[in-house]
Protein backbone atom coordinates (compact mmCIF):
# COMPACT_ATOMS: atom_id res chain seq x y z
CA UNK A 1 0.00 0.00 0.00
CA UNK A 2 1.26 3.46 -0.88
CA UNK A 3 1.86 5.52 2.30
CA UNK A 4 0.16 8.52 0.64
CA UNK A 5 -3.09 6.71 -0.21
CA UNK A 6 -6.22 8.14 1.38
CA UNK A 7 -7.92 5.17 2.98
CA UNK A 8 -10.36 5.42 5.90
CA UNK A 9 -7.59 5.15 8.51
CA UNK A 10 -5.54 7.90 6.90
CA UNK A 11 -8.60 10.13 6.77
CA UNK A 12 -9.29 9.36 10.45
CA UNK A 13 -5.69 10.24 11.34
CA UNK A 14 -5.92 13.50 9.40
CA UNK A 15 -9.22 14.31 11.13
CA UNK A 16 -7.63 13.69 14.53
CA UNK A 17 -4.72 15.96 13.62
CA UNK A 18 -7.18 18.63 12.48
CA UNK A 19 -9.05 18.47 15.81
CA UNK A 20 -5.77 18.60 17.68
CA UNK A 21 -4.59 21.61 15.67
CA UNK A 22 -7.85 23.56 16.00
CA UNK A 23 -7.25 23.85 19.74
CA UNK A 24 -4.34 26.22 19.09
CA UNK A 25 -6.46 28.34 16.78
CA UNK A 26 -9.15 28.57 19.48
CA UNK A 27 -6.56 29.50 22.11
CA UNK A 28 -5.07 32.17 19.87
CA UNK A 29 -8.45 33.74 19.02
CA UNK A 30 -9.58 33.84 22.66
CA UNK A 31 -6.23 35.27 23.78
CA UNK A 32 -6.35 37.97 21.11
CA UNK A 33 -9.88 38.96 22.16
CA UNK A 34 -8.88 39.15 25.84
CA UNK A 35 -5.47 40.72 25.07
CA UNK A 36 -3.79 38.17 27.36
CA UNK A 37 -2.81 34.51 27.18
CA UNK A 38 -5.91 32.44 27.94
CA UNK A 39 -6.53 28.71 27.71
CA UNK A 40 -10.30 28.27 27.24
CA UNK A 41 -12.14 25.11 28.27
CA UNK A 42 -12.77 24.28 24.60
CA UNK A 43 -8.98 23.94 24.20
CA UNK A 44 -9.07 20.92 26.54
CA UNK A 45 -12.09 19.36 24.81
CA UNK A 46 -10.41 19.62 21.41
CA UNK A 47 -7.22 18.26 22.99
CA UNK A 48 -9.04 15.18 24.25
CA UNK A 49 -11.00 14.66 21.01
CA UNK A 50 -7.91 15.00 18.84
CA UNK A 51 -5.81 12.88 21.14
CA UNK A 52 -8.32 10.02 21.26
CA UNK A 53 -8.81 9.99 17.49
CA UNK A 54 -5.03 10.07 16.98
CA UNK A 55 -4.67 7.30 19.58
CA UNK A 56 -7.04 5.09 17.56
CA UNK A 57 -4.97 5.83 14.47
CA UNK A 58 -1.72 5.11 16.35
CA UNK A 59 -3.05 1.69 17.40
CA UNK A 60 -3.99 0.99 13.80
CA UNK A 61 -0.51 1.81 12.49
CA UNK A 62 1.04 0.07 15.53
CA UNK A 63 3.29 2.97 16.54
CA UNK A 64 4.39 2.51 20.17
CA UNK A 65 5.89 6.01 20.37
CA UNK A 66 2.70 7.58 19.00
CA UNK A 67 0.51 5.42 21.29
CA UNK A 68 2.45 6.37 24.42
CA UNK A 69 2.47 10.07 23.55
CA UNK A 70 -1.26 10.26 22.89
CA UNK A 71 -2.12 8.11 25.93
CA UNK A 72 -0.23 10.34 28.35
CA UNK A 73 -1.67 13.46 26.73
CA UNK A 74 -5.23 12.16 27.05
CA UNK A 75 -4.76 11.62 30.79
CA UNK A 76 -3.39 15.15 31.26
CA UNK A 77 -6.20 16.77 29.23
CA UNK A 78 -8.84 14.82 31.14
CA UNK A 79 -7.29 15.81 34.47
CA UNK A 80 -7.31 19.48 33.48
CA UNK A 81 -11.03 19.27 32.71
CA UNK A 82 -11.65 17.53 36.05
CA UNK A 83 -9.86 20.37 37.86
CA UNK A 84 -11.81 23.01 35.92
CA UNK A 85 -15.13 21.27 36.64
CA UNK A 86 -14.28 20.89 40.33
CA UNK A 87 -13.49 24.60 40.59
CA UNK A 88 -16.76 25.48 38.79
CA UNK A 89 -18.78 23.38 41.24
CA UNK A 90 -17.16 25.13 44.22
CA UNK A 91 -17.98 28.56 42.78
CA UNK A 92 -21.65 27.71 42.10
Amino acid sequence: MNSWSLNAWTILGLFGQLLFSIRFLIQWIVSEKKKESIIPVTFWYFSIAGSLVLLAYAFHIKSLVFILGQSVGSVIYTRNLMLINRKAKVIV
